[in-house]
């Protein structure tokens, strides 16, 4: 299938340091394909690079070196408008670990389904533009009464995050940057997630970069996997190539620190 993302040679260096300055390089030297409708995980510790490359092909962090391609366009040189940007924007889009830092404490919560509502170019007050609200609200497991009119303080992370994906199915983007979506999910909820992020794929043909350290929900959700140490990506391949079959050292040790519910009893 054509790639509708393409990373070429994409590198971040930071600069450290006061009076010794260092450079840090957070991304160094990534590239890869990523097709329609595919899930790819990006697995990695804290402080891998994972949230940095994520935050580059957002157009939130410039690059220091490479190029990021989305449907044939080159992210940082040829979209230089709003138009070029809203455009970007509407078939991009992003859910964040910490849900309370994509909302205004001083707005209500609806404010931002009615932001989604104006990208995909509707009315928020029609009878339309409620009755899709009301749909993707009921499609993450939330009803309309238990969190509209209410405040961010008044919602707990899970709810906050569940009207985060409840947008993103408003406006059905072509690609979704899933940055830890479900790390302040119960478990329950998180199966229901997952489920909804295979139907969106399905349904819509949304591609999806599922950003975690988890690698036993990444090795569920995924068509492959990327395993992503010290800002480079190290070994990719099937979750089973990962999983059961990993040539890596540092793969083999994430492997490793995954929970386990087997315990050997002796009686």
């Amino acid at each position: 299938m054509d790639a509708i993302l393409r990373v070429e040679k994409l590198s971040k260096v930071f600069e450290s340091g006061f009076i010794r300055r260092s450079l840090v390089k957070a991304v160094d030297n990534v590239s890869f394909e990523l097709s329609e409708g595919e899930i790819v995980s990006l697995v990695g510790q804290s402080g891998s690079g994972k949230t940095t490359l994520a935050k580059i092909i957002l157009r939130l962090l410039e690059p220091s070196s490479g190029d990021v391609w989305f449907m044939d366009k080159n992210v940082w040189k040829d979209l230089k408008t709003l138009d070029d940007l809203k455009w970007y924007w509407k078939n991009v889009h992003a859910i964040f670990q910490n849900p309370y830092a994509s909302f205004n404490p001083f707005y209500k919560v609806d404010r931002v389904l009615n932001q989604a509502l104006k990208l995909i170019g509707k009315e928020p007050n029609s009878e339309e533009a409620k009755r899709v609200i009301e749909e993707s609200l009921k499609f993450v497991g939330l009803g309309p009464d238990e969190v509209l009119g209410k405040y961010p303080h008044q919602l707990s992370g899970g709810q906050l995050q569940r009207i985060l994906i409840a947008r993103t199915w408003i406006i059905k983007p072509k690609l979704l940057i899933a940055d830890e979506p479900v790390s302040m999910l119960d478990v329950s909820t998180r199966g229901k997630i997952i489920e909804l992020f295979d139907i969106m794929r399905k349904k819509y043909g949304t591609t999806i970069l599922f950003v975690s350290h988890d690698l036993g929900i990444s090795y569920v959700i995924s068509d492959r996997i990327f395993v992503m140490y010290q800002g480079k990506i190290i070994e990719e391949g099937s979750p089973d190539d990962i999983l059961l079959n990993p040539t890596h050292e540092y793969t083999k040790e994430l492997i490793a620190s995954v929970p386990t519910l087997y315990r050997k009893w002796s009686f």
